[in-house]
């Protein structure tokens, strides 16, 4: 009786450990998720280059991704300045191609935080791609403001200065100031800047 009794423990704890083990990687995974967002998120605020790319990112629309929007959805109702949440939010919403909610996760984080230039340039980038072309220079033109030693914000109002609004001139300005900030700068294609400016 005694050894039927100690094989039984043996096995509740054998079962309990394996359950541990199962709750740890899930915690773990999840973490890891919302750990590699935070750091894209705030990584992204800078990396608009994503303007050129031609993706729509709804490749991206995981089910990972969609809890964590459905989580940032819930944080940011039950505490509308959370300005961390409306941030997170909006680069998730980059990242999976809807830009109509990007664009009002981003207005919101910047009603709270006006003076984020790489989130003003996010947001010129999700009008962009939105079909606003106008209020995408807009947003270039508060990034700038911001801090007018911002690169990606002059190099994306080229772009869409040349190919949305075909003012060439006004793309070159535009260019010849990001080359006077940084005559190494180059475009995500790897092409300098001074070329770009020669070609038009």
């Amino acid at each position: 009786m005694k050894k039927e009794e100690k094989i039984e423990v043996k096995y509740i704890k054998q079962s309990t450990a394996i359950s541990i083990a199962l709750i740890c990687i899930f915690v773990g995974f999840i973490a890891g998720n919302i750990y590699s967002v935070y750091k894209s998120g705030t990584e992204a605020g800078g990396q608009s280059v994503r303007i050129s790319s031609g993706s729509s990112g709804a490749e991206n629309f995981t089910l990972p991704k969609q809890q964590e929007i459905l989580s940032l959805e819930k944080a940011v109702s039950a505490n509308p300045d959370n300005q961390n949440a409306w941030l997170l939010l909006g680069n998730l919403y980059f990242d999976t191609g809807k830009s109509s909610e990007a664009i009002k996760a981003y207005n919101k984080y910047l009603e709270l935080n006006p003076n984020n230039a790489n989130v003003w340039t996010d947001l010129g980038v999700m009008y962009r791609r939105n079909k606003q072309p106008q209020d995408a220079i807009r947003a270039f033109d508060e990034a700038i403001k911001t801090d007018p030693r911002h690169e990606q914000s002059r190099f994306n109002k080229g772009i869409v200065l040349l190919y949305d609004l075909k003012d060439k001139d006004g793309a070159i300005a535009a260019w010849k100031e990001l080359y006077s900030l940084n005559p190494n700068y180059r475009g995500p294609d790897g092409q300098p800047i001074k070329a770009m400016i020669d070609k038009q």
